[in-house]
């Protein structure tokens, strides 16, 4: 059975690989002080995370800064509390494909905005995550160094341990936005 898993997975791989291999982007950013949108890829799997990110979505609005999770959830039943959260976008088990990549229209959505900063918080490094980061059109894309991926999605990579905590992390990601101070912006394609 994890064999059949693993090669559905290398499969995916090499279709996210063509579609990466198409895709443009334009790298754009200069300073923290003009961050409008920041869109966060979360690994719902310890759902007591949530308190944090609502902590950090609600600084960020007292910034102005509208702030949108997109969240995958590994079980069948998502839990109530996150039903109604207006800011969270849920992606389950029936919304990827036979190669685990995601197919839903909220996905296809989220990967199109152009947020001024997407976030990852998928430590555990799940793949139908990794598509949503790889994908996404954000301006700049923030996220963990991974020594076993193949290239990054990323413009700006913390070396940090994956067990780090939540909170920490964050803490890191806005010190280091805050650092970046560019009389005009970072640009790339």
């Amino acid at each position: 059975m994890e064999l059949f898993r693993n090669i559905r997975l290398n499969i995916g791989r090499s279709i996210l690989s063509k579609r990466l291999a198409s895709l443009k982007r334009t790298l754009n950013y200069s300073s923290f002080s003009i961050v409008k949108t920041i869109g966060i890829v979360w690994d719902a799997t310890k759902t007591e995370d949530y308190t944090i990110l609502s902590r950090f979505s609600q600084k960020m609005h007292e910034r102005d800064i509208e702030v949108e999770l997109f969240a995958y959830f590994p079980v069948k039943t998502i839990p109530d509390k996150f039903t109604a959260v207006k800011n969270l976008t849920i992606l389950k088990r029936d919304n990827l494909n036979f190669f685990y990549m995601p197919v839903s229209n909220d996905a296809e959505i989220f990967i199109n905005k152009v947020f001024d900063v997407l976030i990852d918080i998928n430590f555990n490094q799940l793949f139908q995550l990794n598509c949503i980061t790889s994908l996404s059109k954000s301006a700049f894309k923030v996220g963990l160094s991974d020594t076993k991926a193949p290239g990054s999605p990323f413009d700006l990579i913390l070396g940090m341990n994956p067990t780090v905590d939540l909170n920490e992390y964050l803490v890191q990601v806005l010190l280091y936005l805050e650092m970046i101070k560019n009389g005009k912006p970072l640009t790339a394609k």
